[in-house]
């Protein structure tokens, strides 16, 4: 069951639910505007959060940032009535989903063509049931690099970040909260077909978000985190990187390394990681 919650007066957000992949939707509440992160899977999905936020007699929503062109995160920008923001490679990503259909044929072919993967495909049926009347809508401003957002006693600096997830990636940081957004960046390529990272990507992309003075990391589909929790898996995605160098990507001697050094079996999670690392070095490679 999806909850809104607060790290301050400053930032809200509505928790994620994994069966329709609703990732977080978050507010930045500033004195002179308000902020919205993410417009959600869908015009519901995005209708629900402002309905939450105007029960908490919060100021509404009057610019909306776009972390990356992923479906879950754009579906509910229909519902929309305010400007939006996102990279100009976001835009270019969803210029290209303007003549998809989204009836279960439509869906089932793209899986099949290796445009899509089935878990999206099954969450948007499970999102929209039979009544998919989808309406594509594209960021009003885009940019390059990086820029700042004043809100009124809160700045927020959205910065382009790439990532293996998805390379057009974005997070934004909340100056005076020390909060950092980071949406789906540090995430693998589930679109490949081969779930991976690769180290290049993972390293470019840890170096930046540790420039980022942030007491609190947002996670699109996690609880938020503290700065302790989430070094805390920043050691084992280091680790993982590391030991695919070292190793070449030979996921038994990851393995054995990895284990060797925690001195004892490595648990499903980091086992996984190091699965992920190797898939990556092997497309590298070629």
């Amino acid at each position: 069951m999806q909850e809104i919650k607060r790290i301050n007066e400053r930032f809200w957000y509505q928790t994620p639910v994994s069966l329709t992949d609703r990732p977080i939707i978050a507010a930045v509440v500033g004195n002179e505007r308000t902020l919205m992160i993410d417009a959600g899977n869908s015009e519901a999905h995005a209708k629900s959060f402002l309905s939450e936020l105007q029960i908490r007699k919060l100021r509404a929503p009057s610019l909306l940032v776009i972390t990356h062109w992923h479906w879950d995160h754009i579906f509910g920008m229909s519902a929309l009535d305010m400007p939006s923001i996102s990279t100009s490679e976001t835009k270019r990503e969803i210029q290209k989903l303007l003549p998809y259909s989204w009836s279960d044929q439509a869906l089932e072919d793209r899986v099949k063509n290796g445009l899509e993967i089935e878990f999206c495909a099954a969450a948007i049926k499970e999102e929209f049931g039979q009544q998919r009347n989808i309406k594509i809508q594209l960021p009003t401003i885009s940019f390059e690099g990086e820029m700042a957002i004043e809100l009124g006693g809160v700045t927020c600096l959205v910065k382009h970040v790439g990532g293996d997830h998805s390379a057009d990636s974005l997070i934004i940081y909340i100056k005076e909260e020390k909060i950092l957004f980071l949406a789906d960046c540090v995430y693998a390529d589930i679109f490949a077909p081969a779930t991976n990272y690769t180290i290049k990507n993972v390293v470019t992309l840890l170096d930046i978000i540790e420039t980022f003075d942030a007491e609190f990391y947002v996670l699109s589909h996690e609880e938020v985190k503290t700065k302790k929790e989430f070094d805390e898996e920043i050691k084992i995605l280091k680790k993982a990187a590391h030991l695919t160098e070292a190793h070449h990507g030979g996921i038994s001697s990851m393995a054995d390394a990895y284990e060797t050094e925690l001195g004892r079996p490595l648990n499903e999670d980091e086992y996984e990681m190091l699965v992920y690392f190797s898939n990556g070095y092997g497309i590298q490679s070629k």
